[in-house]
């Protein structure tokens, strides 16, 4: 287990920018339950211990740090990036996701109705006559990113005995922010990153803010193969049996239907990262802030719930993933990590009943009073990428001519 380094969660979530993103666009900043900062910075000097000190970040600030780029702001029960939102249910609260082309219309599925226009107000009015559980049931079956808040109680595994990666290969089927996230610290830890695409699926992040995409991926190598043709579909095979390292974060039944075998690769020693919303056994889908607040971590105030930072799973499962990247497997030559977001999340809260304590405004600035003192509430802060990103694409074919894959 990772040790407490630091004996105040509210002042790591004041200095983590969460707190200025968490709240009313309106209304005053709130601290989080929880101790999600905490447990980020824990993660972060173990990455530090375990490359030597080549790779020293803070871990509670790597949070929020998109936000520094796309210049997202609190928004309360509507997600900070806008996608996703808080909407009460007949016995509860949910968070539902709206990001991608076909969402509107897996909503007008889910509700079982034709939706033209703005989904929310006729989603809103159905969640307001149907039980949380209702649609946890449809959204998985509908592939809708959406459910209660309704705590988890799954632990994720955790970091053992720390190994170099440096000039490991490391095979980056990752997408967004907390694969990538987990391939960058990889990466500054010395390992060599191949991201993988598809033509027909690439990296939804390609799409948003060109400053933070490369801060994730520069210094790493684009391979784009095709698995619906057979000679590229061989290639990725040997592409993956090649690597030490292989991060996914989909479902296990996209890549097998691949070709790719995550047992075989590990028994044959690799270690085989893979993100999920809610683990390998389950068939839910879900982005970083309806998995974050579906786990529980919410911010209350008067009006209900509200979102917590900024798709805050993401990081804090990226940050996770990268640890578990550098550990040493426990039981054999290789180790498949099942690293489930929604249980990250979850063993970050605890069931402590005592509130924290809340920012307050003095001498213009918004500041918390922690156990440890006073802590100005900190906005989120952005590190300047190291070098350029590559196209997609680019190195396709010297990455499999110099592994031998490609003649």
């Amino acid at each position: 287990m990772i040790s407490d380094f630091a004996a105040d969660p509210v002042r790591d979530w004041a200095e983590s920018g969460i707190v200025a993103l968490t709240g009313r666009a309106d209304g005053p900043p709130l601290v989080p339950p929880g101790r999600a900062a905490t447990v980020a910075r824990e993660h972060a000097r173990w990455v530090a211990a375990a490359t030597g000190g080549r790779v020293e970040l803070d871990g509670a600030r790597l949070l929020s740090e998109r936000a520094a780029f796309t210049g997202h702001r609190r928004a309360g029960a509507v997600s900070a990036g806008g996608a996703c939102r808080l909407l009460p249910t007949a016995d509860g609260w949910a968070a539902v996701s709206c990001a991608r082309p076909d969402d509107p219309l897996l909503l007008g599925a889910l509700i079982g109705a034709e939706i033209e226009g703005d989904p929310w107000p006729a989603v809103t009015e159905w969640l307001a006559a149907h039980p949380g559980a209702e649609l946890a049931e449809r959204a998985e079956m509908l592939g809708i990113a959406a459910g209660p808040i309704a705590p988890v109680h799954s632990a994720p595994p955790v970091p053992t005995r720390p190994r170099d990666v440096a000039g490991l290969l490391v095979v980056d089927f990752g997408s967004l922010w907390a694969g990538p996230l987990c391939a960058h610290l990889l990466g500054l830890a010395g390992a060599r990153v191949v991201k993988v695409e598809t033509p027909s699926r690439p990296d939804g992040a390609r799409r948003g803010d060109p400053d933070f995409y490369r801060l994730l991926h520069a210094g790493h190598e684009s391979v784009v193969l095709d698995p619906s043709d057979d000679r590229q579909r061989r290639e990725l095979a040997e592409l993956v049996a090649a690597a030490d390292i292989v991060i996914e974060a989909s479902r296990p039944r996209a890549l097998a239907g691949f070709g790719l075998d995550a047992e075989k690769e590990v028994a044959a020693g690799a270690t085989w990262i893979s993100i999920t919303a809610h683990g390998r056994a389950s068939y839910r889908v879900g982005f970083g802030d309806d998995i974050a607040a579906s786990a529980g971590l919410v911010a209350f105030d008067a009006d209900g719930p509200v979102f917590v930072g900024d798709a805050i799973a993401d990081p804090l499962t990226g940050l996770t993933a990268a640890a578990l990247a550098m550990s040493t497997p426990c039981d054999g030559p290789g180790m498949l990590w099942d690293v489930s977001m929604s249980a990250v999340v979850a063993a970050t809260l605890d069931d402590a009943t005592d509130p924290a304590p809340q920012p307050v405004r003095e001498n213009g600035h918004w500041v918390v009073h922690a156990p440890s003192g006073t802590v100005p509430v900190a906005e989120p802060q952005r590190r300047e990428p190291s070098g350029q990103a590559p196209e997609s694409g680019r190195d396709t074919a010297r990455v499999l001519t110099a592994l031998g894959i490609r003649r």
